[in-house]
């Protein structure tokens, strides 16, 4: 009997961890299906009218060349006076990207002649903008630099990641059935190739060759990636290889659009990374001086980075740090994985060996100013809040506690008789023990008899212990 029941109850175990079982396989298989469906961009792609598309938009002549002259004068003005709105308008009617998707598209599919049409507008619209922006800079009145221009001199990791991933929705957009002209706007705005040209053309008007080298290499990263994500995304979708008559041409054009990708595909490669490790560079200092840098009475007013030479710079006033102190920082940034090879100076206020004075730039003279400006307000005003606090505590303990202000207007309101009102508190004694006795002193119209003055301030009395939570309360009139 037992073995039977035993029998039955292993059946009953294995059927429920075969349904079990197959609960999950029917839930995996749903699940794929709707991601393969959510994530699918072959369906909807119309890879004919792309190429047409993207060949149509490469070409700058006639309108393209004139809108494209506007848009930089546009975005040049912004950036002069610092206004991120009008760079952002200037960017939606600017055509840029058309040669940089055709070079990667061209590449993909073996076109020789579309990428030679590609590249020849490329360069006509770089030349192009950057003599548009030369000469606005060079008659503009405006010649100081403003954080729109520097924003732009040089690249960072994020300027990468935002080609990549701005390239990849760039060509899926245009690749789809009836494009999305919202994304390849929105695209425009955020790979933000027309600013880095214009501030070439900053750059070679004030003869800043720093400032037009970092914004043209800027530039050339965008293009770079945008064209790759371009370059892999017709890949992945399958777009058909251009067919030659001529074997042998077909072959050499296979080889050349293939050597092109490896000779875009390595350095960029080597550029990611490099900018990678400048950005980590970057991060860690900046946080290893802000969680590490603390001496009792010293206090950091500057710091500064230079990952080409690894260099931390950090600026101290106050107390003096002892020697001991700053080996035990040099020590700890140098345990750091990332900052192994990085020396850390510390510039003391009263070092005067290190001609600390002389050290510093321009720049971080009035950066320092600046934080001393700021931190000196900060603490003024905080002493003035603290100064009101304290004014308010003591009103409030001369007054007892009460709101007399507001008991004052909410009196006049009840009792328009009333002509004046004071508050005391008066020290009693019957020489046995000692009271304090808050006291409303009250000077009634003289027009109001004794008799209604009486009624009134009875009723003032009442209202008062009701209003105030007071017990004890002498209310009285004065002449």
């Amino acid at each position: 009997m037992e073995n039977k029941e035993n029998s039955s109850a292993g059946s009953g175990t294995e059927k429920g961890n075969v349904k079990l079982s197959s609960d999950a396989k029917h839930l995996y298989k749903h699940s794929r299906s709707f991601f393969a469906e959510l994530l699918d961009i072959l369906t909807d792609t119309d890879r004919d009218s792309t190429i047409e598309m993207v060949k149509k938009d490469i070409s700058f002549k006639g309108h393209n060349a004139w809108i494209l002259i506007f848009s930089i004068f546009v975005a040049s003005i912004g950036l002069n006076v610092s206004s991120p709105a009008v760079v952002i308008g200037a960017m939606l009617i600017s055509p840029l990207m058309g040669p940089i998707v055709g070079v990667g598209l061209s590449v993909a599919i073996n076109d020789i002649d579309t990428l030679k049409r590609s590249l020849v507008n490329l360069a006509v619209m770089v030349v192009l903008s950057v003599l548009t922006a030369y000469l606005y800079f060079l008659i503009s009145p405006i010649e100081q630099e403003t954080p729109e221009l520097v924003a732009r001199t040089y690249p960072t990791i994020l300027d990468v990641l935002v080609a990549i991933f701005g390239g990849l929705a760039l060509i899926v957009a245009k690749t789809k059935k009836g494009t999305i002209a919202s994304v390849i706007m929105g695209v425009a705005i955020a790979t933000a190739l027309m600013p880095p040209l214009c501030t070439v053309g900053y750059g070679l008007a004030i003869a800043n060759w720093e400032y037009a080298g970092g914004a043209l290499y800027l530039f050339a990263i965008n293009s770079v990636f945008i064209a790759l994500s371009t370059f892999v995304v017709a890949k992945i979708l399958g777009f058909p290889l251009v067919r030659y008559a001529n074997s042998k041409r077909r072959r050499n054009t296979a080889r050349l659009a293939s050597l092109i990708a490896i000779l875009v595909m390595i350095p960029s490669i080597f550029l990611f990374v490099n900018l990678l490790r400048e950005q980590v560079f970057v991060t860690r200092t900046k946080e290893f001086v802000e969680e590490k840098i603390d001496y009792p009475g010293a206090e950091v007013v500057k710091f500064a980075q230079d990952y080409k030479r690894k260099f931390v710079d950090v600026y101290l006033i106050g107390r003096p740090v002892p020697q001991a102190q700053i080996q035990d920082w040099v020590e700890q940034i140098r345990a750091m994985e990332e900052l192994q090879d990085v020396t850390l100076r510390i510039h003391q206020g009263t070092d005067q060996s290190s001609e600390m004075a002389a050290r510093l730039t321009s720049e971080v003279r009035s950066g320092i100013l600046e934080d001393l400006y700021v931190r000196n307000q900060q603490v003024v005003e905080d002493k003035d809040d603290r100064i009101r606090l304290l004014e308010n505590e003591l009103l409030r303990y001369r007054s007892g506690g009460i709101p007399f202000q507001a008991i004052s207007r909410e009196a006049k309101i009840n009792y328009s008789n009333i002509e004046q009102l004071s508050y005391s508190n008066n020290i009693v004694t019957d020489f046995t023990r000692v009271d304090t006795i808050p006291t409303i002193n009250v000077k009634w119209d003289n027009s109001l008899t004794r008799n209604a003055q009486q009624r009134e301030m009875a009723k003032l009395k009442e209202w008062l212990q009701v209003r105030l939570s007071l017990d004890t309360l002498a209310v009285q009139s004065v002449n």
